[in-house]
């Protein structure tokens, strides 16, 4: 079996500090000298880079759909023989989502702390603490914890509005030094935050004088599943654009590809590295190519060696922001249009409102792969669908799949360990 203290940090909404919380206190574990493994639930790219920061290891994600429940469990099981304090930090709200973070917690009993902003707020904190540990049955329930106090006058009133029987766990003030920036597609990459780090430190030292700060109780998450893949990609060489513009990757998906017998290397775009030659096939991941449009189309290197790549017939997978960037134009919020790769027909705009949001999976001659999609772009092509994406909570039509030549690109970025037949049969051009 495999036991090891265990929280979920949780919230009522999204915006309440969790990312802040959990980040400050897997560094506070971390400099006590205890092996720390931090999880995200849901389909989150930006939250693990910075939880990786704050842990010093890789942040893998949690979702009873898309990672599905016993994959969850083989990965806190593992992690759980290795670490001294595992924390989970939710998505948006406790019971947002089907299937929520509650339901995550309540699957494997891991203890529950709600963060609440408690800015501009007196007694109503005690009711919303009541209604997050009280609406559903069963949730493994901890405490709750205060973040953005004013005062210690304001968190003694907050501690006085708790019911009887819920636990308080502490509270941090409301500092800009502590709080982490965001934008559109939400906090900003681990890399672009100049003092992270130091926001990271103060935050672990608001946290440790509070109960947050005491080890959770130990949760048995089990025995570690034991499951060997065949070696399906075995001496494919595969190069993966890695940078500020090409950065939304699972680590599962690379361990994946690794585990399959993949040899995987890693370029830049943005710093105008060519694709490496040697390279059986690429993948081009989501990212921010928005930000970054005019140095991609200045860089002629990397275009060039991966116009080459496709003109050879080779694999190359692109997704999201990594699709953007072989249209034929990106249009920013602001208008300016830039010249792409231009190897495929279409041109994108980013748009000031969310286009696309939510749990998806592709379909494909191996069974299905699950994913998400979550982009701010509208895209426009004389493509046509060679499929198109289900999803999970609607039956309104997915993410349209399109493929040219060799290329496969979509907006949806999948969860290659949800299928590994699927991920090898893409990279070898037999998926569909």
């Amino acid at each position: 079996m495999s036991t090891c203290p265990a929280l979920f940090i949780s919230a009522p909404a999204s915006g309440q500090g969790k990312t802040t919380i959990t980040a400050g206190l897997a560094r506070y574990h971390a400099r006590l000298g205890r092996r720390v493994r931090v999880f995200k639930t849901g389909p989150d790219f930006l939250d693990p880079m910075i939880l990786a920061r704050a842990s010093g290891a890789p942040v893998q994600s949690l979702d009873l759909w898309m990672v599905g429940e016993g994959a969850c469990r083989a990965l806190l099981a593992e992690a759980a023989g290795n670490a001294d304090v595992i924390l989970i930090e939710g998505v948006m709200g406790l019971y947002d989502g089907t299937p929520s973070s509650a339901d995550l917690a309540t699957t494997f009993n891991v203890p529950v702390v709600g963060v609440i902003s408690a800015k501009a707020m007196a007694q109503t904190f005690g009711a919303i603490s009541f209604g997050l540990a009280n609406y559903r049955p069963g949730v493994p329930f901890h405490g709750v914890f205060a973040n953005r106090v004013g005062s210690p006058r304001h968190a003694q009133m907050l501690e006085e509005a708790l019911p009887s029987g819920l636990r308080w766990m502490g509270h941090i003030a409301s500092t800009s030094d502590i709080e982490l920036p965001d934008r559109h597609l939400g906090l900003h990459q681990a890399d672009e935050i100049a003092d992270l780090d130091a926001r990271i430190d103060r935050a672990a030292d608001a946290l440790s004088t509070t109960t947050l700060a005491e080890l959770p109780p130990p949760v048995d998450f089990g025995a570690p599943a034991r499951e060997v893949l065949p070696r399906l990609l075995d001496g494919m060489q595969i190069a993966i654009a890695r940078d500020a513009a090409f950065s939304f990757i699972y680590p599962a998906n690379v361990t994946l590809l690794e585990t399959l017998g993949a040899n995987v290397m890693f370029f830049s775009p943005l710093a105008n590295e060519p694709a490496p030659e040697t390279a059986d096939a690429l993948w081009l991941p989501g990212g921010y190519p928005e930000l970054h449009a005019q140095t991609l189309s200045r860089n002629t290197l990397s275009a060039t060696s991966i116009r080459a790549h496709a003109a050879a017939g080779k694999t190359l997978i692109a997704e999201c922001g990594g699709m953007l960037y072989l249209l034929d134009t990106l249009t920013d919020t602001s208008g300016a249009r830039t010249p792409m790769l231009g190897l495929l027909p279409g041109h994108a705009t980013m748009q000031p409102r969310l286009a696309s949001l939510g749990m998806q999976q592709i379909n494909g001659t191996h069974g299905a792969m699950t994913g998400h999609t979550f982009h701010y772009s509208h895209l426009e092509t004389t493509m046509t669908p060679l499929t198109t994406a289900v999803r999970a909570q609607s039956a309104a039509p997915g993410e349209a799949v399109f493929r040219a030549g060799n290329i496969v690109a979509t907006y949806m970025h999948s969860y290659w360990p949800s299928n590994p037949a699927f991920t090898a049969a893409l990279f070898h051009g037999e998926a569909f």
